[in-house]
This record gives C-alpha cells, sequence and structure tokens, in this order.
C-alpha cells in the first residue's frame, strides 16, 4: 500500500503482512524519460532490503531499519538500521552492522561506508581476514584492495579471548596478500613475552612466521632449532635460522627470497657452525668450521629466452682435516641429501628459435669430492622432428661443442668434443599398424684419444622402425561385485615393437677417454618389445585405469661366438597398477632374470619384486604396506599408519624390517616411529619419538599454527605411498 503525503516529505513503503520489503532504487531522474536497465558500474543500483524503508526525494536519503540488507558491486552490509544518500554512495550503518565481501569480513557498532569507491571506517571493530582474526577501536577502509586496524589485536585464534594475539596500534592489512604492523607486544592470554617493532606476513605463503622445534638425537644430543621469517620489502622476504645441538655447538644462518622486475627471482640460503670436536682425539683442532651457501636465480628473458643458475657452494673443515666421509649435508639438512646428494652447479641460457632451440651451459665442480662433468662450456643445438618441405620425410639434429672434465683417480680426464646426430624418418600407416623406420648419422669429433694422439671424426650408422598399433573393445557390463563399481568396461590392449641397429663405430671406445654415455657407444642389434593391457571403467563420472599390466623386454641379436648364448631375450620387466575400490591401490613391479650367465641363480626366476598396497579409510585414516624384495640380497617391509581417534586426536606409526638373505644384512627392525598429534584449537602439536638401528633415538616436539602449516625443517619419516589412480579421459 502506497500512502501520498506532504511535497516535503517522504513517501513510506509498508506491507504489514511481510516481514522484508524489498525496495529497488535506481537514480534516473535525469536520464530520458524512457525506462533503462541499469548497468554494472558507476551507475549501478544500490539494492536495499528491510523491514521498513523511506525515501526523501528532496534528501535523496534512504533510511532503512530492521533487517537490514544493502547488495552493491559484491559487497554485502547487513545491520539495524541504515541512512544512504543515493547520490553520493555513503551511508550509515548502526546495530550489529556487518560488511562483507570476497576478501573478508569486518563487524562494528556503527559502520560509515562509501558504498562506490568502497571505502569508510568501522567503530569497535571486529575483522576477519583469512587466516586472521581480530579487534580495534576503530577500522578505516582505505579501499576494496586494503585496510588498516587501529589500536587493535590480530590472531589466527577465532575465540573472542584468543590464546595468543599480535596487539599493536596500527596494523595494515592487505587481504589475500599481506599483512604489515609496527610497535607490536606479543600476547600469549594476557601474558607479554616480547616486543616486535615490525611485523611483515606475506598471506601467500604457508609458513609461520617464527618456528622454534627441541628435541634430542644421539648425533646432537638435546637440540633447539628455530626459524624466523622477515619481509623486507614486497620483493624481498626469508628467514634467519639460529639452532643449538649440545653435542654439535651453535648455527646459525640465513635464507632470502627476492624478485626483480627486470632480471627474474630466486633465493639465497647461507648456514655456518662452528662445530666443536669433542668425540675426537685431543689432537685434533677443537672447532671445525663447516658452512653451506646455495644461489638459486631464474630469469625468463624473453618468451624465447631464458636463464637458469645455481650454485652450491660446501666448504668443510671437518672432512678435509679427519679425512673422513662426512657430510655436511647429510649431517644438517638431511631432507635435503635424501633429493641430491650432490646438487649441481651450474649456469644454462636457453634460446626457442621458430622450429628448434639451443643451450649454452657452464658446469662446474665447485666441492671438489663431488663426481660431477665439468663443461666449460657446453653448447647444444637441437631441432626436434621436422618435416621436410611438402614429403612425407621428416628429420631432426641434435648436435654440441663441450670442454669437458671428469674425475678419475687419481687423475682426471679433460677432452674437447664436437658430436652431432641427423636422423631421418616417415611415419607410415600400414593397415592397422603406425609404422616409423629411421636411419641416422652421428659424427664425433675429438681433440685427443686416450693415449693423447690425435683421432680422424668418428662415425656411429644406425637404423631401425618403431611399430606399434591399438586394440580395444567396450563390454556393456554394470556390476557392483564385491562392492567393486564397474560401468561399463573397456579393454585396449596395445603391443609395440621398437627394432634399433647400430654399426660398430669406426674408432672403438677402448681408444677414447671415457667421458659420458656418448662415448661407450658400441655395436648393438635390439628389438624392444612391450605389451600393454588396460581395463578402464567409469566412476564418478570419470574414466579410470582399474587394471594396468604392461610387460617388456629387449631381444639381443648377435652370433653365435663368444659365450656361445647367441641371440636372447634380455630381463622381462612387468609393471602392474590394480584399483579394485576407490579405498584400495595396489602397484608392483616385478624383474624376471633372463640376462647374463646362465649358471647365475638368479637366471630364469624373479630376482626382484616389489610392491605398495594402500588403504584409504577417509580424512586421516589410512594404512600402507609395501615390500622391497631381491632374491639374493635385501627384503624390506615397509608399513605405516594414519589414524585419527577423534577430532582432537590421531596417531601416526611407521616401521622398516629386514628380512632379507644377505648374511651382510642384519635381520629384524631397522626403524621405528610413533607420532602423536593433538588439536589445540588455532595450533596442533606433534611429539615424535624415533628409533633407527645404528643412530639411536630421536625425540621431537613441534607445535605448528594450523593457518601456516608448513615446515621449515623436520626429522620425522613417513611411508611414501605411490600417487592416486590415475585418470583418463572418457
Amino acid at each position: 500500500m502506497i500512502k501520498s503525503q506532504l511535497p516535503n516529505e517522504s513517501r513510506f513503503l509498508g506491507r504489514d503482512s511481510l516481514r522484508f520489503l524489498f525496495l529497488s532504487i535506481i537514480l534516473l531522474f535525469f536520464q530520458s524519460s524512457y525506462a533503462q536497465e541499469p548497468k554494472e558500474g558507476k551507475d549501478s543500483p544500490l539494492i536495499i532490503n528491510g523491514d521498513n524503508v523511506e525515501y526523501s526525494t528532496d534528501s535523496k536519503e534512504v533510511i532503512a531499519s530492521g533487517n537490514v540488507e544493502v547488495i552493491y558491486k559484491g559487497s554485502r552490509l547487513t545491520c539495524g538500521r541504515l541512512s544512504v544518500n543515493t547520490e553520493t554512495k555513503e551511508g550509515l550503518a548502526e546495530g550489529n552492522a556487518r560488511l562483507d565481501d570476497q576478501r573478508g569480513v569486518i563487524e562494528g557498532e556503527k559502520i560509515i561506508y562509501n558504498f562506490q569507491n568502497k571505502t569508510g571506517t568501522i567503530v569497535n571493530a571486529q575483522f576477519r581476514s583469512n587466516p586472521y582474526f581480530g579487534r580495534s577501536e576503530k577500522v578505516e577502509k582505505v579501499s576494496d584492495a586494503q585496510f588498516v586496524a587501529l589500536s587493535g589485536y590480530a590472531s589466527t585464534c577465532s575465540f573472542n579471548k584468543p590464546h595468543y594475539r599480535i596487539k599493536s596500534k596500527k596494523i595494515n592489512f592487505f587481504p589475500n596478500d599481506k599483512m604489515q604492523a609496527r610497535g607490536n607486544a606479543f600476547y600469549l592470554k594476557n601474558t607479554p613475552l616480547f616486543y616486535l617493532p615490525r611485523y611483515n606476513h606475506s598471506l601467500k605463503e604457508p609458513y609461520m612466521h617464527v618456528r622454534v622445534s627441541p628435541g634430542k638425537t644421539k648425533d646432537w644430543g638435546p637440540f633447539v632449532l628455530s626459524a624466523w621469517r622477515y619481509n623486507l620489502t614486497p620483493n624481498i622476504n626469508g628467514r634467519i635460522y639460529f639452532d643449538y645441538r649440545q653435542d654439535l655447538g651453535v648455527a646459525e644462518g640465513f635464507g632470502a627470497n627476492y624478485n626483480t622486475d627486470l632480471f627474474g627471482k630466486g633465493d639465497l640460503k647461507y648456514y655456518y657452525t662452528q662445530e666443536r670436536s669433542r668425540k675426537y682425539p685431543e689432537s685434533t683442532p677443537a672447532e671445525f668450521q663447516r658452512y653451506f651457501v646455495r644461489l638459486r636465480h631464474s630469469w625468463q628473458i624473453s618468451e624465447q629466452s631464458n636463464a637458469i643458475l645455481e650454485l652450491n657452494k660446501i666448504s668443510d673443515e671437518k672432512r678435509k682435516v679427519l679425512d673422513t666421509q662426512d657430510d655436511f649435508l647429510r649431517d644438517y639438512f638431511f631432507r635435503e641429501y635424501e633429493r641430491d646428494s650432490q646438487p649441481l652447479s651450474y649456469a644454462l641460457f636457453h634460446h626457442n628459435f621458430r622450429y628448434s632451440s639451443m643451450d649454452f651451459l657452464v658446469q662446474k665442480r665447485v666441492n671438489h669430492w663431488f663426481d660431477h662433468i665439468e663443461k666449460l662450456p657446453e653448447v647444444k643445438y637441437s631441432l626436434p622432428s621436422a618435416q621436410i618441405a611438402d614429403s612425407p620425410l621428416y628429420f631432426e639434429n641434435s648436435s654440441s661443442l663441450a670442454s669437458m672434465n671428469k674425475k678419475v683417480p687419481p687423475e682426471e680426464e679433460n677432452v674437447n668434443r664436437f658430436d652431432s646426430t641427423q636422423k631421418f624418418s616417415l611415419p607410415l600407416r600400414m593397415l592397422f599398424l603406425q609404422v616409423t623406420p629411421f636411419v641416422s648419422d652421428r659424427q664425433t669429433v675429438y681433440d685427443k684419444g686416450a693415449d693423447g694422439s690425435s683421432l680422424p671424426v668418428r662415425t656411429i650408422f644406425s637404423s631401425g622402425a618403431d611399430m606399434s598399433t591399438k586394440f580395444f573393445r567396450i563390454f556393456n557390463f554394470k556390476s557392483k561385485f564385491l562392492g567393486m563399481e564397474i560401468n561399463d568396461l573397456r579393454h585396449i590392449i596395445t603391443p609395440t615393437i621398437g627394432y634399433a641397429y647400430t654399426h660398430e663405430p669406426t674408432i672403438a671406445s677402448s681408444d677414447l677417454r671415457q667421458i659420458d654415455t656418448i662415448d661407450a657407444i658400441t655395436r648393438s642389434n635390439t628389438a624392444t618389445l612391450s605389451f600393454s593391457n588396460k581395463l578402464q571403467t567409469k566412476r564418478g563420472g570419470k574414466s579410470l585405469d582399474m587394471v594396468d599390466v604392461l610387460t617388456s623386454t629387449t631381444y639381443i641379436f648377435k652370433p653365435n661366438t663368444g659365450d656361445k648364448l647367441g641371440s636372447n631375450f634380455s630381463d622381462f620387466l612387468f609393471d602392474i597398477k590394480l584399483l579394485p575400490y576407490s579405498w584400495l591401490r595396489i602397484d608392483s613391479d616385478l624383474t624376471y632374470k633372463h640376462s647374463g650367465n646362465r649358471s647365475d641363480d638368479n637366471y630364469g626366476r624373479f630376482s626382484n619384486a616389489n610392491y605398495d598396497i594402500n588403504f584409504d579409510f577417509g580424512k586421516d585414516r589410512s594404512f600402507g604396506l609395501g615390500e622391497r624384495y631381491q632374491r639374493k640380497g635385501g627384503n624390506e617391509i615397509i608399513h605405516s599408519l594414519n589414524w585419527r581417534f577423534t577430532p582432537k586426536w590421531k596417531f601416526s606409526s611407521y616401521h622398516r624390517w629386514e628380512r632379507g638373505h644377505d648374511v651382510t644384512l642384519k635381520q629384524g627392525i631397522k626403524e621405528q616411529q610413533y607420532i602423536i598429534s593433538r588439536d589445540l584449537h588455532c595450533w596442533s602439536m606433534d611429539l615424535t619419538y624415533n628409533i633407527k638401528r645404528g643412530e639411536g633415538e630421536t625425540i621431537m616436539l613441534v607445535c605448528r599454527l594450523k593457518a601456516f602449516p608448513e615446515m621449515e625443517f623436520s626429522l620425522d619419516q613417513s611411508y611414501h605411498k605411490p600417487k592416486p589412480g590415475s585418470q583418463v579421459n572418457p
């Protein structure tokens, strides 16, 4: 019902039978008299909902009360009472006022807000900007991408009285980007612990700002590892390390990540210690200087060019003075040592031409005990298979020019080499077969041979053909036999044969200095055979490989001379993947010995067998079992359990057993580990106990913020189960 009132008074719109009244106000008073659809942008309408809404044509102001809701440009404001100017889009919201958008939520007693610019002031505010919660006397919303909290605190704990908080006079938030604060005090409950003059935290990284982890190991004794993250500028951040190990002493270092607009990005890490030598004879030095420097840099120069630099320098007086095999990475950064025990140091420039590419590589052995090939430098040119004009022929080329050095104790081999391979191929379709015959010619020039004398050009001729086909059949079969979900079956058989003949090189490998595999090429005549069997079905609307079995071997042709074996098959390899249920995956690979001496006990038997069985019972509930079997060697069994008993408590275990027949391997349990995890609302706590045979015990306590779960360091073990089942296109 609409009631007319005096011209200077407002018009009231109300309907007693409805609790909410919807009113859309579109300001088109100075537009044409024809109705037009509103457009997103400056003239977008304010959409106001409320129990009661009043509009004054004179002041162009809307006053709404009772369950007020305003939606404008992706922002949503709710309150008890609202007054807003429809021209300036400025409004005042009172009574449980709440401003909500995709970047976060701000609540307060009163909100003064400009809907057009998304700026305003919130009085006596509380806010949430993932992952932070906080309160402040006032919040200034500077823009859609920034707000400032004055005289308040921030925490990742959502409680009204948080477990911890950072109290500050001014906190600058850039939602989904970073948080900056100055003049801060860190509180644990109501107790101030320390003063922070400056606090910068990138919200794009899953790491805690401060991490302290105590523990105890056989080699280190009691220890405390700590890492402090810092942000110097928007383009420079990193961490500072300060660690104490009772049996080794103090170690410190820093890491820095940087990003430049012109020269790419990278990271620098430095770690230093004056390690004690209390376990060694009195004649040895009291301390050993040991340090590690790593620099990595990547620069995308253009769409066609990029450069990569990596330097890994280790200085180790302990290894040099005591003449031991101690390894700094193994002693202090075991995870990095497991990934790469001898990291390379190199500089690489890569450039893509229209149809080819070129690489310029300088690779230096900066740590003398590393077994690396030096390339000072190597220039490589690659032309992938490209069609020759309109002919059916394809051509590819790979050429390199390098000066190389290799450690061959007690000396070092060095050679300058130019190597170039040209290959012609002719892809054909013959009935149901895809056949690709090819011929290639390899020319290699050496500056000297094994005895230092000059050599002619080394020539190697090769030829062969690759042949493959695919057969499949679809079975309209649906079943839930034994709980297995089968929605149609597609059986795919893929046989592949690759034949390759390499003529005897014009220069024997024995006349060359052996640097890499190119120098070791000899005559060969082989056929590689593989046979793939797959059963695919659909689950959840997607196709997946329920059964995948691949068998492969190589047939070696050779004359009936020498060992009188004649032509024969090499080892047969089997790779099996089974996914009978969504919660069960089985992976296995086996080697059937069919090469080498027939008198070998392994000949004609399975010499190696590995399998992994993984059960996934839901979130934080899994069990994994694996075995690494060698018929005449080790037989290691690994199993792990992860089980969440309650929302607060979780238990994990890991075991490695040795059951092999090799007398050099001691049977029994090699390693065991137990982890008890406790959910502490905004924190999580892990207590780890590890026992490793021959190395002793490790105890470690780790507390981490759930908002930043990633670890700076870790000493625990885990079972590396295979990746989830592969999916294919329907």
